[in-house]
């Protein structure tokens, strides 16, 4: 009977929490205060710099500096991928450079060669100690310049020479083709390490020891976080109310209060969304990490009214992504509305409206989690009963 009676107490108990729960909702009226009109636009807490670091050659990541957070120092190694493929590639080359220099000596002394010894007079060129070439010389060449025509022996030295500076010139040009090649391979092989640009950690990592990277492909995501920022899309119609080392007021995280300045007014916004990136300073003092969500406050400036539209916090739907008031239309039922908020009122029990809203409509306050629109406050005389009917349970302990 003990059990019974605790399991008929406990049920009273609950039946009776959940009733008072339904009754504390009401319709209440929509009021107007007399404060400056705010917007409370959300934000995402930045690094001060951040750049991501991509794959610049082909092949097998074999090095990573660490997992997220891990701190760096300037040109501090980040990643690193395999360059074996890279190393035997420049080997190649640097063979290719030892033959090109051996053609180019040789090319040169064939050209010293023919300036000095000409091979149009060399008297070594046929046998019988030389005589029939030294009478080739010296009888029949003046001879033919002189009688026959059609034979210059000063054009013919001149064709051996350009022949030999040719020579000298193409060993020249292969060298340096193979020494740009050594370069190319070499500006790679440092592409293959991806240095920290500046003192930072690593923000996010894609990539893992043993994966096969192509260039361009994002690795690491690295950021400066010594200072840190906020990031905001502030529509167009309040941008103008912003100016550079402007302070405003700020909240991180749902509880950190603070003050940020203005450190940046995009000179364009999106044609899209018609909002302008407006970055702001933190301070130093401030702890918070890349990601954190975060409100910052910012004037409207509306002229000719300082009353603004104030609701209770408590009306705010319970649960929902996205702040909304069940609204009483005037059939005697709701409607779910979805409101902008602005700055909160009377230390934070009420919160200013800037949309969705007129001084005057009818909400509902307190609307229990779980309820949608349509539903309705309980009114007192349906309640009554099942309260006045808990004491008949008590006595069945007996």
């Amino acid at each position: 009977m003990t059990t019974r009676q605790h399991a008929s107490g406990f049920l009273v108990l609950s039946l009776f929490a959940s009733l008072c729960s339904v009754q504390a909702a009401e319709i209440i009226p929509v009021e107007t205060a007399g404060a400056r009109s705010q917007s409370v636009l959300g934000s995402t807490v930045i690094p001060y710099k951040e750049v991501t670091l991509s794959a610049q050659i082909p092949g097998v990541v074999k090095y990573v500096a660490g997992p997220v957070g891990t701190a760096l120092t300037q040109d501090g190694i980040v990643f690193k991928v395999d360059e074996s493929q890279l190393m035997a590639k420049r080997n190649a080359v640097v063979a290719q450079i030892s033959i090109a220099q051996s053609a180019v000596q040789n090319a040169q002394a064939q050209y010293y060669r023919e300036l000095n010894s000409p091979r149009s007079k060399d008297i070594g060129a046929m046998p019988g100690f030389g005589m029939p070439s030294m009478f080739d010389r010296m009888a029949v060449r003046p001879f033919a310049d002189s009688f026959m025509g059609g034979y210059d022996s000063d054009t013919v030295r001149q064709g051996d020479l350009s022949n030999v500076m040719a020579s000298v010139s193409q060993a020249q040009g292969q060298l340096q083709q193979a020494m740009s090649q050594l370069q190319e391979i070499d500006s790679a092989l440092r592409d293959a390490s991806a240095l920290a640009p500046f003192e930072g950690i690593i923000l996010e990592k894609m990539v893992e020891v043993g994966d096969t990277v192509q260039p361009g492909q994002p690795l690491i995501k690295y950021g400066y976080v010594k200072y840190k920022r906020l990031q905001a899309d502030v529509p167009s119609g309040l941008v103008g109310n912003l100016n550079k080392d402007m302070l405003l007021p700020a909240r991180i995280d749902g509880s950190t209060d603070t003050s940020v300045r203005v450190s940046e007014i995009a000179p364009v916004a999106d044609p899209n969304r018609h909002t302008v990136t407006v970055k702001f300073d933190i301070p130093m003092e401030i702890t918070t990490a890349p990601g954190m969500y975060a409100e910052i406050y910012v004037p409207e400036n509306k002229k000719g009214s300082t009353n603004v539209t104030v609701i209770p916090r408590s009306a705010l739907m319970k649960g929902s992504s996205l702040p909304g008031v069940l609204v009483v239309k005037d059939n005697n039922t709701s409607e779910l509305r979805m409101i902008r908020l602005g700055a909160e009122q009377n230390g934070g029990s009420k919160v200013a409206v800037i949309s969705g809203l007129n001084p005057g409509d009818k909400i509902i306050d307190n609307p229990p989690a779980g309820v949608t629109a349509g539903w309705m406050p309980t009114t007192p005389t349906t309640t009554a009963a099942p309260v006045s009917a808990t004491p008949a349970i008590a006595p069945a302990a007996h």
